[in-house]
């Protein structure tokens, strides 16, 4: 059997239909434009990523002003609070917010001075300075990656005019940090000097940085943290590195590169010393001293002899010159002359003079004394010396060295390979080699420990993660997937829906069958030659052996017995051919 269709227009062919094919045809095309409108909004719905969370009820109020504004799509998370707008526009609002000044935080900043009124009490000024300050300093501390939330809390003091009453400021920062994030002791450092540098006067020993949980983030004031910072424990880790490098470099050759494994244990002292001594010599010869200062006085006086006694006219007498005795000791003395006294006694003149001229004689010279005084003092340096010595942090104090080899791999001529264990001396030499590169010192207590034995070569290893479970690979997957879906979907639509309603629609048209008979070259219906299951229409179109002749047959069939169209479109839709 050959089913031919024919062609006419669509008005024509819709006219053709019954009231209920035209209804299922109806249905059919809406659910089809429903089904590819549904897959279209599903592909080009975009991906919701949080733009803020935990928003204040003012900043999300300009927020979503903000948004509607540059109409853009938003919604809200469930439970969470959260405001999600589309993933390829979050860093653009977020952009565009911030030069909106959004969203604030909660904390004002220094826009709060903005708005002083007129009459301000002093008082209220410094309030409003404070918070302000605490305000900027809270913002700055939460651009910190794993800082979710921060307060800030200054405690400033009066200024007074006396120096021994002046304190210093002090600072309490809470942080909210994020689930499953921590700061280590550089980052604790950072923003303790990021409050101290920013408030005048205030050292970092009065910052105290705690987190949500009350565990205490900054060192205690009085520095009684024994605890290494960052950088120290990355210098001891990178000596360690260092040192396990040097073994490996200088093993390598005599054993395998894959035959050696060394692990190194450095103690490090990071405690800073200062000493100062100083030291004398002994004494020096004074030719050979060097002199310091030389200091010379000199003085003298002259003063003439007192004369004492009892005021009167004899005192004030100068006193008679003596005289030696005329005879020596033994002699008679010789008789004295009439009229004259013995020179000596009461009553005799002077001699050089007469008895008969009495006029005083000359003065004498009154005698005088000299005294000198000279006084010498030399000062000669001290020979001592002054030694300040500052000793370096960081210095190594032991080292533990580990060294773990293989077995040695010989071949012999005929190509057979054999294991055997490293002799004494070679690791004698191999102990040597790594004291040499290493530094080794006994006086401060250093340590090798070198071990030979057989590797595991079955160990595993972790294998790596195959292209197909990579992230990145993953979001092109699933975008790849998701229009894949919507493709065949399409498709199915279009063989398993579409294309069978347009061959329906067709075939309603065309040339129907029937199994009660066709008429004939005079219009009378007869049975047809195939029986009841054979249409007596198809007989007449191989009659009349043409595509017009075959048109005219069908029309003038549907305007004979209509029921007969009926019949053969409900054996089509049952499935009967």
């Amino acid at each position: 059997m050959a089913d031919n269709s024919i062609s006419l227009p669509f008005g024509e062919t819709l006219g053709k239909l019954t009231g209920q094919q035209k209804l299922g045809l109806i249905l059919g095309l809406a659910a089809l434009v429903a089904l590819v409108v549904g897959l279209w909004l599903w592909g080009t719905t975009p991906d919701y990523r949080v733009l803020y969370s935990n928003l204040s009820d003012r900043d999300g109020g300009a927020i979503v002003d903000s948004l509607q504004q540059m109409n853009v799509p938003y919604k809200f998370a469930e439970g969470g609070g959260a405001l999600l707008v589309p993933a390829n526009q979050v860093h653009e609002i977020r952009l565009h917010l911030a030069s909106q000044g959004l969203p604030k935080g909660g904390t004002v900043g220094f826009e709060l001075m903005e708005n002083q009124k007129f009459g301000t009490s002093e008082f209220l000024e410094q309030v409003n300075y404070t918070r302000a300050l605490e305000g900027e300093l809270a913002r700055s501390v939460q651009t910190i990656s794993a800082v979710q939330a921060a307060r800030v809390h200054l405690a400033l003091p009066k200024p007074s005019v006396f120096l021994k009453d002046q304190d210093m400021p002090g600072a309490s920062v809470l942080l909210v940090l994020y689930p499953g994030r921590t700061l280590d002791a550089g980052q604790v450092n950072a923003i303790v000097h990021l409050i101290s540098s920013s408030v005048p006067n205030m050292p970092p020993r009065n910052v105290t940085v705690v987190d949500q949980n009350g565990n205490l983030l900054s060192s205690p004031p009085d520095g009684s943290s024994l605890a290494l910072d960052a950088s120290q424990l990355k210098y001891v880790h990178q000596v360690e590195q260092d040192l396990d490098r040097r073994v490996e470099t200088i093993v390598a050759p005599l054993v395998g590169e894959k035959n050696v494994h060394a692990q190194v244990t450095a103690v490090v002292d990071f405690s800073q010393q200062e000493q100062t001594s100083e030291s004398y010599k002994p004494n020096q010869p004074p030719n050979q001293a060097a002199v310091l200062s030389q200091q010379t006085s000199e003085s003298s006086s002259v003063s003439a002899s007192s004369v004492g006694g009892v005021p009167g006219a004899l005192t004030n007498q100068p006193p008679v010159p003596p005289t030696a005795p005329l005879t020596a000791p033994g002699q008679a003395v010789p008789p004295v002359p009439a009229g004259q006294a013995r020179p000596g006694q009461p009553g005799a003149a002077p001699a050089g003079t007469s008895g008969a001229n009495n006029a005083p004689a000359a003065t004498p010279p009154i005698p005088t004394s000299t005294n000198s005084h000279k006084e010498t003092t030399v000062n000669y340096d001290v020979d001592h010396t002054i030694n300040h010595t500052q000793l370096p942090a960081g210095i190594l104090r032991r080292i533990s060295v580990a060294v773990v080899l293989n077995n040695r791999t010989i071949k012999d001529a005929a190509g057979k390979v054999s294991v055997r264990p490293l002799t004494e001396a070679e690791k004698n030499q191999i102990t040597a080699l790594i004291k040499d590169a290493v530094g080794f010192d006994d006086k401060r207590g250093d340590t090798i420990d070198l071990l030979n034995s057989a590797f595991d070569q079955d160990r595993e290893t972790l294998p790596e993660t195959p292209w197909w479970k990579q992230p990145d690979n993953l979001d092109m997957a699933k975008d790849s997937i998701k229009y894949l879906v919507i493709a065949g979907l399409g498709l199915f639509l279009i063989l398993a829906v579409i294309r069978p309603a347009l061959k329906s629609l067709a075939v309603a048209v065309s040339m129907p069958r029937s199994g009660t008979g066709t008429t004939g070259a005079g219009g009378n219906v007869a049975s047809g030659p195939g029986g009841p299951g054979e249409s007596g229409v198809q007989q007449g179109m191989n009659i009349g052996g043409g595509l017009e002749t075959q048109v005219g047959q069908a029309r003038q069939l549907v305007q004979q017995d209509p029921r007969i169209v009926a019949s053969v479109v409900k054996e089509w839709v049952s499935g009967n051919e």
